[in-house]
């Protein structure tokens, strides 16, 4: 049997964070190396990210610590989308059955709070460490500490959980043969904005939705926080006509805003200084393989799958990462010989899975959810969902609200969406679309 006494963790992140609980509670002695300083101590960015959307897979990997309470208690429940037209019209689309909601939580906070929930488990984290090197045989990683020395700290073994840049991802790809490595950066950048809170700390739109404003190219989403305010993510082209690069002025920006997010801008005050004092922030596809180097070293979260947020599912992925490393340590009795080959075996196509579901949500969530007919189509799978439960269960559902592992998922949303196209081209499916002709038609197809 192959235990480890000693685990290094690269990253304190929110992956990081949740790993680190799982192993110290597994009787193992944790230490986690964060490269930016104590985001509880200091005033720094959590990141450049949106919101973060908590659904079921990531709840499961906090209630696997015992830590869901102390979570849910900063989410706020977001219960379906709202689409926002361009004249201001609003229509709202359930995401599951009733009761059945994702948890929009401030990415800075919860990850204050996992760092906390991990010291109180007997893990220690360093911070200010820049891990600048990883010797996969000796398995020692280097830092840089936040005094200008350098550290070399060995360990029985090391995960690296620290993000889509990688530094452990960077020594697997220099110090090993055969490593596979992607990136794809689409050509859509990000940017946040905000609404403030309207009067006595109140939301200005309901705050137990998702606000999308679909505007084909590109969109808009806004996401509530506990204070009243909505942090709003621009998902716009870097270049082109309309895009970044275009809009160079604060005029030209209010002017843009006008005209396309007419109900948003007349709440965004600080809209001008928001626009121009944030960053822009690229989104990137990472895919690798393999994951894992002997029983040594082994990538997790973003470091090893990194992906577009159009799903909400990038940290639910992560956390999912955690649930399944710790089963696999139960299978196998902690012997890390056979748990970490089984986890890249078990993870890796189903992250593949997920990067290409986050790009199809991006085209949905920009492109189609405003038009009649998807939501004509929407409202066609949940009627049949409703009939026939155990045979048909919409995508969303699948994803977000379900164990199904995302390769089968996706699977069954493609078959699904096949069906929906032939039932879209029905002869006046618009007035017929809950008739039995159509449920038999739907029925026959799924066999």
């Amino acid at each position: 049997m192959s235990v480890k006494k000693n685990i290094t963790i690269l990253g304190a992140g929110l992956v990081g964070s949740l790993l680190s609980i799982y192993l110290s509670k597994r009787g193992y002695k944790v230490t986690v190396y964060e490269r930016r300083g104590d985001m509880r101590k200091e005033k720094i960015s959590a990141g450049r990210s949106i919101n973060l959307a908590l659904s079921d897979r990531g709840w499961r990997g906090l209630e696997g610590v015992g830590i869901a309470e102390d979570i849910r208690r900063i989410g706020i429940p977001m219960y379906g989308r709202v689409m926002h037209s361009i004249t201001g019209d609003l229509n709202y689309q359930q995401y599951g059955e009733d009761g059945q909601a994702i948890y929009a939580t401030s990415r800075g906070i919860l990850n204050c709070e996992m760092m906390n929930l991990a010291e109180k488990c007997g893990v220690t984290i360093h911070f200010g460490h820049r891990c600048t090197g990883v010797d996969l045989e000796k398995k020692e990683a280097k830092f840089e500490t936040p005094d200008g020395a350098t550290k070399i700290v060995s360990s029985d073994l090391i995960f690296g959980s620290d993000g889509a840049f990688s530094a452990a991802r960077l020594a697997m790809q220099l110090g090993t043969d055969r490593f596979q490595y992607s990136q794809h950066y689409i050509d859509h950048a990000y940017k946040e904005l905000v609404i403030p809170p309207g009067a006595n700390g109140s939301f200005q739109m309901d705050k137990n939705a998702l606000h999308i404003w679909p505007r084909g190219g590109y969109m808009m989403i806004a996401l509530p926080n506990l204070d009243g305010s909505f942090t709003c993510t621009l998902f716009f082209p870097n270049e082109g006509r309309t895009s970044f690069a275009s809009l160079t002025s604060r005029a030209s920006v209010r002017t843009f805003f006008s005209e396309v997010f007419p109900d948003a801008q007349d709440m965004m005050p600080t809209l001008e200084d928001d626009f121009f004092g944030n960053p822009t922030g690229s989104l990137v596809t990472v895919k690798t393989f393999p994951w894992v180097y002997k029983d040594n070293l082994c990538l997790i979260g973003d470091a090893a799958h990194a992906i577009v947020p159009f799903y909400g599912q990038g940290m639910n992925c992560g956390f999912e990462d955690c649930t399944v490393l710790n089963h696999l340590l139960d299978e196998f009795k902690d012997d890390w010989t056979k748990t970490l080959p089984a986890f890249q075996l078990s993870r890796k196509p189903n992250a593949d899975a997920i990067a290409e579901l986050a790009l199809m949500n991006f085209v949905e969530m920009r492109d189609k959810v405003g038009q009649p007919s998807f939501l004509l189509q929407k409202k066609i799978e949940a009627h049949i969902h409703q009939l026939h439960p155990n045979k048909w269960l919409p995508l969303y559902s699948q994803v977000t609200f379900s164990k199904i592992p995302y390769s089968v998922a996706l699977i069954n949303g493609m078959r699904q969406e096949e069906i929906m196209q032939k039932v879209m081209n029905l002869p006046g499916i618009e007035e017929r679309w809950n008739s039995p002709e159509v449920e038999k038609f739907i029925l026959d197809m799924i066999g």
